[in-house]
């Protein structure tokens, strides 16, 4: 960028304290840019984070971080306040291995007081940091930060319903753009547009408040006791809203690309010594035309052309694939229904959501309520299909237990973005869908490979097993097949010499890598097989029988070690008296941190190098 802006003066939230608020202005001007210009290049998400940009500069010029506390909900918001916090040098490395995190990370900054990734967690982490100043007796003020996309998830009122009686200065700002991903949905939604809707009030309140301020001597103090008390004029055209009856002073709604006037709301906000939520109402995609028009698209992007707003990748996906296929299912089926937590684009079900309106369900975000929603779908005679991200599913995993597994009920998990996904890094990685269904009875598990195989993985998932199933399956395309390698409909299927010394057992995105192992050893003389998983949970004993004599298998688990399939089948491999030598390489009780797919498959060990090492060195061949 150009070495005169007002952006490369800014090393920390103190070079903005003095500025003039049209210098604001312009910084907010020079910071759009900049996201444009990172964004195209490594994707992620522009759309929330251009519609922040007077917010954050707002909350960096009237508080002092990091003294003063600062809590992103989602975090997905926060790369304007990375640049405001030193970090703009690093800019260009956001999502990228080793460099910044598209997210919140405490280890990355002091400026960053709480690590986030998914929704609805920041009110009830930040007022934790509230009390923790206050037992301490800690300087600072605390702020929360929320989107209303977030405020259709269930943490969010546990947060607010504590927080209410807090006896100190507690700051919520709702963001409000109307959206989450996609458009929000739910009787929230409904209030806060009733609330965007209703200007009388806060157009009286300027006109008196302004009226005050000019009467000499006294006006100022009528002024200053109104703010302190609820005043019956609001009472009389607003009534109350939600927020105060949960014991919050409410402040709203205000533009939130008017800088002026939202630096003047936080300072007041700041004086309370109570909890206070202001709300503010921005645009998704602020600035930058094609994300203004559609937001959705340009919520999280891959790299795309500035000048035409053109991703630079394409090409059908598992997501698009499995949309497809459910259509098609539910056409013949009216009994079929799905179900999204707000992301129905993501989850490829925009079709179903339009095809099948009276069948299709988005919940907002609650994957709590998503699952025992499904729960009474399927106890009522339809056939619900929860399409979930995998590390969303986690939310509702005492749900999966409690009022889906022990009720047999018939619900079926479509588990989107298993395993690595890679830039989002540790928050968004699928490991653990697999561990944690292990752990519960009667419970079904297909992993397909191709396209080809979905269908038959959720045919049998829907009607061929009983109670609950799941079929997982990756971000983005499949990846390399063999020409001599045809998908059948058993729960295995075996490739290459079933007597070869050495087998490769995996499941998943995995084959294709084990598949391209498995040609480079054989180039080099070493005859090994691979056994392909198809369905993972309950493992087929034929697949047992077929190697249990071996004198090598090598199991390769793109997932958690503990608890994963590789260490259940080697005691299921044990007890049909296998004699021979197994491992299993999979993700070991760690964290996978941002990078690529491919270069995090590759530092794991996972990818078609790291097979062929490790066979190699255990074989020594």
């Amino acid at each position: 960028m150009n070495q005169e802006t007002l952006l490369n003066t800014v090393h920390s939230p103190d070079d903005i304290k003095n500025m003039s608020l049209q210098q604001l202005n312009q910084l907010c001007g020079e910071i759009r840019d900049k996201l444009i210009e990172t964004v195209s290049q490594n994707g992620g998400h522009l759309a929330s984070n251009l519609g922040v940009v007077e917010l954050t500069v707002a909350i960096h010029k009237v508080f002092h971080a990091p003294e003063d506390a600062v809590v992103w909900d989602v975090g997905h918001q926060c790369y304007v306040h990375k640049i405001l916090t030193g970090r703009l040098d690093q800019l260009d490395s956001i999502r990228t291995e080793g460099g910044l995190s598209g997210f919140p990370k405490r280890r990355e900054s002091e400026y960053d007081s709480f690590n986030t990734g998914h929704s609805s967690t920041s009110i009830s982490s930040a007022f934790g940091i509230a009390n923790a100043k206050a037992i301490q007796d800690q300087p600072g003020k605390v702020i929360a930060v929320i989107g209303d996309g977030a405020l259709s998830g269930g943490l969010a009122y546990e947060g607010l319903n504590n927080a209410g009686r807090f006896k100190k200065n507690f700051i919520v700002i709702l963001n409000d753009n109307k959206m989450s991903i996609s458009q929000n949905v739910g009787s929230m939604a409904r209030y806060l547009a009733g609330i965007r809707a209703t200007p009388a009030y806060l157009k009286t309140k300027d006109r008196v408040e302004n009226l005050l301020l000019h009467l000499p001597l006294i006006g100022k103090p009528i002024r200053n006791f109104m703010q302190h008390t609820k005043s019956f004029l609001k009472n009389l055209l607003y009534k109350s809203t939600l927020f105060e009856d949960m014991g919050f002073m409410y402040y709203g709604p205000f533009d939130g690309h008017d800088l002026g006037k939202l630096i003047d709301v936080l300072q007041v906000a700041q004086g309370f010594k109570r909890p206070v939520l202001i709300h503010v109402v921005t645009k998704k995609g602020k600035g930058y035309p094609f994300a203004e028009k559609d937001p959705k698209s340009f919520h999280g992007v891959s790299a795309f052309d500035i000048e035409t707003g053109e991703t630079l990748s394409g090409g059908k996906s598992f997501s698009s694939v499995f949309g497809t296929l459910l259509c098609c299912m539910a056409e013949a089926d009216p009994h079929l229904c799905a179900i999204t937590a707000a992301m129905p684009s993501g989850t490829g079900l925009s079709d179903f959501a339009r095809i099948f309106r009276s069948r299709f369900f988005d919940v907002g975000i609650a994957e709590e309520h998503a699952v025992t929603f499904a729960g009474g779908l399927a106890a009522g005679g339809m056939l619900p299909v929860f399409a979930v991200y995998s590390s969303f599913l986690q939310r509702g995993y005492d749900q999966i237990i409690h009022d889906a597994a022990l009720q047999n009920a018939k619900v079926t998990f479509a588990i989107d973005r298993a395993g690595i996904v890679g830039e989002d890094g540790e928050t968004h990685q699928g490991l653990f869908d697999v561990p944690f269904l292990n752990t519960i009875p009667h419970i079904t598990v297909f992993s397909p490979t191709y396209f080809e195989e979905m269908a038959s993985c959720f045919q049998r998932a829907l009607y061929q097993c009983e109670g609950v199933a799941a079929v997982r399956y990756p971000r983005g395309g499949e990846l390399y097949k063999p020409k001599d390698f045809f998908a059948s409909d058993s729960p295995f299927d075996v490739y290459g010499d079933a007597k070869a010394p050495i087998v490769l057992v995996t499941y998943g995105r995995l084959f294709s890598y084990a598949c391209q192992a498995k040609e480079q050893l054989e180039r080099e003389g070493i005859s090994l097989c691979v056994l392909k998983l198809n369905q993972i949970k309950p493992v087929d004993p034929g697949a047992l029988q077929v190697i249990r004599h071996q004198q090598w298998v090598f199991f390769f688990e793109e997932g958690m070690q503990y608890g994963g399939v590789g260490e259940h089948f080697g005691y299921l491999l044990s007890r049909k008296g296998f004699s021979g030598t197994y491992y299993v390489k999979a993700v070991d009780d760690q964290f996978v941190p941002q990078a690529s797919m491919a270069q995090a498959l590759h530092h794991l060990g996972l990818d078609d190098q790291g097979m062929v090492n490790l066979i190699r060195k255990e074989c020594k061949v």
